[in-house]
């Protein structure tokens, strides 16, 4: 039995996507439109701007926060980067330094296979085409030496085996020497690493001591601080001290306690007196505000009898009014009530109309509508 699978392409999801999206912000829109209190009476604004000023408050306390964090692994960063690119620049310069010294040791142009193709003495070095028959050189194609005539063959035999080991051999110190310039240089970065990991120890060392003698300073700077403060407010405590002494001593000798008429007396004029000196009022002037005071109950009675008669005179308008205001109160009910049945008999007509119309569109069509077509009325958000 075969199996059908459905192929879900990327526009298919993005077509769902968009489809509940859309049905997410009708949905929401609903909400909004049908209910009655959120759309009359509102949100809490002032509740929503203290949480987005909350959640603002919080967001720049975070972004300093996660800045200050980021700054500070950037410049740690920064300093372990500075240190790797430094080993590195070693490392690379040692490298190369080894293989120039393994280069000049270990591969010198004339030991090369292929140094007798481009060596300038090459003419000078080079030998007669043939010396001997037996001379190694008689190939086949020099025509100095045919079939049957290999008379030397187990000397060249044993001289080509002599010579495949010295080649072995030659082999075997090449890789050993290989293998040790190798190791060399291994234990040579493995030492240089050593080297770089004391370096960056002694440097946290040096930090830490820094830090802790900057520390021993500013304690000691505070401790300075804080005695000379002591020995300040002792010095004002003391010279406090000294000003009460002698302003109690000036107060007990002063005119102030002896009870003098003539320290109230200003420079400003007969009428003014300084308050802290004053010892009372004399006869005279006790007998000149008892008579202000008459004079101003006189008045005060005058005024309340004429704001009395204000009074009286606003309660007569206010009187009038209102009996005017209910007697244009009862025309306007009066034309209520008569417009109210006007309307009545109106209505009543129409009701009737539409009675006899319903019975007849019932009598002539057969497919009324029914409860669920005025339902799907005001069911979406548009």
């Amino acid at each position: 039995m075969g199996s059908t699978m459905e192929v879900v392409l990327p526009s298919d999801l993005k077509r769902s996507a968009n489809l509940a999206k859309r049905r997410h912000a009708d949905l929401c829109r609903q909400e909004r439109l049908f209910n009655a209190r959120n759309r009359i009476i509102g949100g809490d604004i002032e509740a929503w701007n203290f949480q987005l000023r909350d959640q603002k408050i919080k967001e720049a306390t975070e972004k300093l926060d996660m800045t200050l964090l980021v700054t500070a692994e950037m410049r740690h960063n920064d300093k372990i980067m500075c240190i790797l690119e430094e080993r590195e620049r070693k490392d690379k310069k040692n490298l190369c330094r080894a293989i120039n010294d393994f280069q000049q040791r270990f591969q010198k142009p004339e030991t090369r296979r292929e140094f007798d193709l481009s060596d300038p003495l090459s003419l000078k070095k080079d030998i007669p085409a043939r010396q001997s028959d037996n001379d190694i050189r008689n190939t086949v194609s020099g025509m100095q030496k045919f079939m049957g005539e290999d008379l030397n063959f187990y000397e060249r035999k044993k001289f080509q085996e002599e010579q495949n080991r010295e080649w072995s051999f030659q082999q075997q110190r090449e890789r050993r020497n290989a293998r040790a310039v190798q190791k060399c240089a291994e234990n040579l970065y493995t030492e240089t690493m050593l080297q770089f990991d004391e370096t960056a120890r002694h440097l946290q060392k040096l930090e830490s001591a820094t830090k802790k003698a900057v520390c021993a300073a500013v304690k000691e700077f505070n401790k300075n601080q804080a005695m000379e403060s002591a020995a300040r407010k002792k010095q004002e405590k003391k010279q406090e001290e000294e000003d009460n002494l002698a302003e109690i001593s000036s107060l007990l000798h002063g005119s102030l306690l002896s009870e003098n008429p003539q320290q109230a007396a200003s420079s400003f004029g007969p009428h003014h007196v300084i308050l802290d000196r004053w010892k009372g009022m004399t006869q005279e002037q006790l007998e000149q505000i008892r008579l202000v005071q008459k004079q101003q109950v006189q008045e005060k009675l005058r005024l309340q009898e004429e704001e009395y008669q204000r009074d009286m005179d606003w309660d007569r308008r206010r009187i009038q009014g209102a009996r005017a205001n209910l007697l244009l109160e009862r025309q306007q009910l009066r034309q209520q009530r008569d417009l109210r049945r006007a309307l009545d008999s109106s209505n009543l007509s129409l009701a009737r109309e539409q009675c006899l119309q319903k019975k007849y569109m019932n009598e002539v069509s057969r497919s009324q509508p029914t409860e669920d077509y005025f339902k799907q009325f005001n069911s979406r958000g548009r």
